[in-house]
């Protein structure tokens, strides 16, 4: 496993790698990246983010989502895949967030997992790019660099999130989230990664057994 110098000298060359980690989900309010995120799962960035765009504005508010037709919903958002069970979703949270929690995406954990069809994942994304609070997403990215690097030895999302927690500065963790991802897709890739391209290769326990 990596020493908590290790970790902050991973840190510091994923930040020189990959200075802007932005979320790749395009959204302009709290909401539209909740349901972007929903619409996410099982599916790819670069397609939610052709989707949303047609939703948002058909249904530019969150009254309009909770009022819709589940049919029409389904319509839209069936090329992201469990397009019934995820249309549900987003008409159900839609309501709760205006009739619970005031129109307002909750900031807690807690009340994020209140939410239908919000996991950890997704409250996790959420508590950091929309309230920049300490966050620690796991995703696939998260999940293989993670065990391949050394910080973990586990797949279990929820220990993985626990672990990274404990090992990473918390102003650092959500950036750092969004630099594996970044990292995953360009050169740590599932199949046959980048390994000397790889910036972070002298610190990855895989490259270095």
């Amino acid at each position: 496993m990596l020493t908590s110098k290790d970790i902050l000298e991973l840190i510091k060359l994923l930040e020189e790698c990959y200075p802007d980690p932005d979320c790749a989900l395009r959204y302009k309010k709290d909401y539209e990246l909740l349901f972007a995120t929903r619409l996410a799962a099982q599916c790819t960035d670069a397609r939610v983010n052709t989707v949303t765009p047609v939703l948002f504005k058909r249904y530019p508010t969150l009254e309009a989502l909770a009022g819709a037709d589940i049919k029409d919903i389904e319509e839209i958002v069936h090329p992201c895949g469990f397009y019934r069970v995820k249309a549900r979703d987003i008409i159900a949270a839609s309501a709760m967030i205006l009739g619970v929690f005031g129109g307002r995406v909750p900031d807690t954990m807690e009340d994020l997992l209140r939410l239908p069809g919000v996991g950890r994942k997704t409250a996790n994304l959420i508590l950091g790019d929309i309230y920049k609070k300490p966050a620690v997403v796991v995703d696939t990215h998260c999940i293989r660099l993670s065990n391949r690097i050394g910080l973990v030895n586990t797949k279990d999302p929820v220990k993985i999130e626990m672990e990274l927690r404990e090992q990473l500065p918390p102003e650092k963790s959500s950036d750092f989230c969004h630099r594996l991802v970044l990292h995953g897709r360009a050169v740590c890739t599932a199949r046959n990664p980048k390994c000397n391209l790889c910036c972070i290769a002298s610190l990855c326990l895989q490259n270095n057994v």
